[in-house]
């Protein structure tokens, strides 16, 4: 069995995911990690003491790559870094695993796969919403045939903690996320995506900065909320949304989406995103020639998805046939993130396809960054470039 050694980039927040890989058993360890901020360093070292590992500590991801002879590396950076980080590791011959988005620009998202192809090196990303048990559950629905051939595809966000999460630091700015069609929106979109086999070629949209345009903020200077002020400004005493402040010094990213897609096979679909609702809920309607389904909630004991496959000419809260999902609510995102951190062990170990591709990354970064045009300039229908057919075609798996 080979050994297996992993560093991360950007060690808190989201870097808590590679922690997930070190699993001394089965022959895979975190040894290193690269953070800017002196705080983050000492809390991964902390983390990395109490699970009884040795790691060296880097203040510069480029230095940790050179010096560490990794098989691996987990970015979790802020999106814009992805691009600069993921290309430097992929030159290094580095296997990279990248936080989604991809990228904050469509431009950026083809660098990087062209640079995974050009060095022969794996690269996987990390839209863990294809290893969520509904997901799964109702792309097997669909596969059955059960409601027919796929027509529509509908999805409403609802984002509670939108002003705690990104309107409080530089997800705020768009120049650090071009939107937050890629930041948040990426996953559903890619689902959207992946549920109907295709993407999207055209985009339209509207949106708004609706509430957080005018809520009190930071003075320029104060961008940064270091890692211990972060947790403690998570709050669900935070509400509403009007009676709050200290916001980031620049607010510029809408607060409200709606764009409508154009898929390649004629599917049609929507996704609405809001940062103001008192509760947090991913609802996906898929509507078909023979029926329909509708999740209920992401995750946990009160997760459901219905189904309708008979006509009735009224409402009916519960469907003809009823799911329920087992996955825990005590683990993030429903236990998808260590199922996609195994995903990268095993695409690295045994060149096992993970669920998440490079290509369908880029073409949730795309829809998302033309929806954002969009949005900005009346509601304009846009298209969606495709890629090229050597990065469209190439198995990044394989390794051509």
């Amino acid at each position: 069995m080979k050994k297996l050694k992993f560093g991360i980039i950007g060690t808190c927040c989201r870097g808590e995911l590679g922690d997930y890989a070190h699993q001394t058993a089965n022959g895979v360890e975190i040894v290193a990690g690269a953070d800017i901020y002196e705080e983050q360093r000492r809390s991964f070292a902390e983390r990395m003491k109490a699970k009884q590992a040795a790691v060296n500590i880097y203040a510069d991801y480029r230095e940790m790559i050179e010096k560490e002879k990794l098989d691996g590396v987990f970015i979790t950076s802020p999106d814009f870094c992805h691009e600069e980080q993921a290309c430097f590791a992929l030159r290094h011959k580095t296997a990279v695993y990248l936080e989604k988005p991809i990228a904050i620009s469509i431009e950026g998202a083809d660098r990087i796969l062209r640079t995974a192809k050009e060095t022969r090196t794996h690269l996987m990303l990390g839209h863990n919403m294809r290893y969520m048990e509904f997901t799964n559950r109702m792309r097997e629905i669909i596969l059955s045939g059960m409601i027919g051939e796929v027509k529509a595809i509908w999805c409403r966000h609802f984002v509670s903690y939108g002003g705690d999460a990104y309107f409080r630091d530089w997800h705020a700015d768009r120049r650090n996320t071009c939107s937050l069609l890629l930041q948040k929106g990426a996953h559903d979109i890619d689902i959207i995506h992946w549920l109907a086999n295709s993407r999207s070629v055209k985009v339209n949209g509207i949106g708004s900065l609706s509430v957080y345009g005018s809520i009190p903020r930071r003075p320029a200077g104060c961008e940064r909320l270091d890692t211990l002020t972060v947790q403690g400004v998570w709050s669900n005493s935070h509400w509403p949304p009007e009676a709050q402040k200290d916001y980031y010094p620049e607010v510029n990213n809408e607060d409200l989406n709606m764009i409508n897609l154009q898929l390649a096979n004629g599917v049609q679909a929507c996704y609405l995103q809001c940062h103001f609702t008192p509760d947090t809920c991913r609802n996906y309607t898929v509507i078909g020639t023979r029926g329909r389904l509708e999740n209920y909630g992401d995750y946990g004991k009160d997760c459901s998805i219905q189904v309708w496959t008979r006509r009735t000419d009224r409402f009916q809260l519960e469907g003809d046939m009823t799911y329920r999902m087992a996955s825990p609510e005590d683990q993030p995102h429903g236990g998808a993130d260590p199922k996609i951190v195994q995903g990268f062990i095993d695409l690295l170990r045994h060149g096992t396809p993970p669920e998440s591709t490079p290509q369908g990354a880029r073409y949730a970064v795309a829809a998302g960054v033309r929806g954002a045009e969009s949005i900005r300039s009346g509601g304009m229908m846009l298209d969606i470039p495709a890629l090229p057919d050597d990065l469209e075609n190439y198995d990044f798996a394989a390794l051509q």
